[in-house]
């Protein structure tokens, strides 16, 4: 027995109407595409509407080659916090101590550098491991003791910048060992023939977006095989093509000056391996799951202590490299480093898509979140727009960014 399945033509219908009628469907498709995931584009949309923006105002010089990658290493201690902000975030926590950790850590490793002489490299794992016993411990308050996140990491805030202030006794410490200085200041060595750009920076360019495509068609593929609502064919073609033409920017901007900054090859790792712990690991999952629904995790069998404790333990790492890339940067440990950048991850964090009561958010929102705040302070003061102005800005594209988020959710839910 068959069935007919063969499209017919509405009685009364003009001639001709079908393709019509099949191409306004499609742009439903679309349209409804876009709305599912307007929390993983708006802020994409939004962070190239301000960079061209900024690119008009400024007659050009936001996007010179210098100035982009300036942008790059004077955002990076942010761009390293806002991704431990991030997970804490997601799991439905808040961690105010992570400016005054940013800075105990550079000021011990001031001392162990420049007071006693131990080479950069051991002074480095020995400020990384003193970050994470330092997470560790407010994670502990906070997962076994069952203290409020606010209340412990508030006690930690001032605890760090009282330590800082007793360790370098009110005073500035400087220089740091050359090597640390290339980490936060310093670009990749030019290799091969002379072709008036940096060549390992149009190799790993080039890299970086066959990775992008590869890792995008391979999620859209797992996607369709456990029938998960996918964006349209269109979208998604339309989504790689911009991703692409961003890299290939950024890359010819950075080759054409002095190419790739070692910390953005630092920042490129980070982003890759929590994004794909986040995604693909135990861990990562359970981290979603104590914060979006904590009851139903712990039916599930989730330990949402222990998760909870190697969170804050991370964020613990994160601020320490935070805090050496700053130092290093600025060349020296100074009493009031890391002054209000918890309020800086924090903002890169939620404008980046993350949602106060947890359970949402990306590694890679968070970079964008931190690009957002790094592109409004760069192109305001080349436009000559004063502190106190920026400030007010900032906090209008933050509510803005959460009444997007509110907005959106209650949307989604009608």
């Amino acid at each position: 027995m068959s069935t007919d399945v063969t499209a017919k033509t509405p009685a009364g219908a003009p001639p001709g109407k079908s393709g019509s009628a099949a191409d306004d469907g499609l742009l439903k498709l679309m349209l409804d595409g876009m709305r599912r995931n307007m929390r993983q584009y708006g802020m994409l949309i939004a962070l190239g509407l301000i960079v061209a923006l900024f690119a008009v105002w400024t007659d050009g010089d936001l996007l010179l080659p210098r100035n982009v990658s300036n942008l790059v290493l004077q955002n990076s201690y942010i761009l390293i916090l806002a991704i431990g902000m991030m997970l804490v975030i997601i799991a439905g926590h808040i961690d105010l101590s992570v400016g005054s950790l940013t800075a105990f850590v550079g000021s011990i490793a001031a001392v162990l550098m420049v007071n006693n002489d131990i080479a950069w490299p051991v002074a480095v794992v020995m400020c990384l491991a003193l970050g994470a016993a330092a997470g560790a411990m407010q994670g502990f308050f906070i997962a076994y003791l069952g203290i409020p996140s606010f209340i412990v990491t508030l006690a930690g805030m001032l605890l760090f910048r009282g330590l800082t202030e007793i360790f370098l006794e009110g005073q500035t410490i400087g220089p740091f060992p050359k090597g640390l200085q290339k980490v936060a200041n310093g670009f990749l060595p030019e290799v091969g023939p002379n072709t008036n750009y940096h060549n390992l920076t149009l190799l790993l360019g080039f890299a970086l977006i066959a990775f992008v495509v590869l890792q995008e068609m391979r999620d859209r593929k797992r996607q369709q095989e456990f029938a998960l609502d996918v964006p349209p064919a269109k979208l998604f073609i339309l989504k790689l093509v911009a991703l692409v033409a961003a890299i290939l920017t950024v890359t010819m901007l950075l080759a054409s000056y002095k190419g790739t900054p070692v910390v953005l090859l630092i920042l490129g790792v980070l982003v890759v391996g929590f994004g794909y712990v986040m995604r693909n690991a135990v861990i990562g999952r359970h981290v979603y799951a104590i914060g979006g629904n904590l009851p139903a995790a712990k039916l599930s069998g989730v330990k949402d202590k222990k998760v909870t404790f190697l969170v804050f333990l991370n964020m613990g790492m994160m601020a320490a490299l935070a805090g050496m890339v700053f130092a290093a940067r600025f060349n020296a440990a100074s009493p009031k480093a890391g002054l209000n950048f918890e309020l800086e991850a924090i903002a890169a964090s939620f404008i980046g898509g993350a949602s106060m009561s947890g359970g949402v958010g990306t590694v890679l929102g968070a970079i964008i979140g931190g690009l957002v705040l790094g592109v409004l302070n760069n192109g305001m003061n080349l436009v000559g727009v004063g502190t106190d102005w920026q400030q007010v800005i900032k906090g209008v594209v933050l509510l803005a960014a959460v009444g997007f988020d509110v907005w959106n959710k209650r949307k989604v839910g009608s």
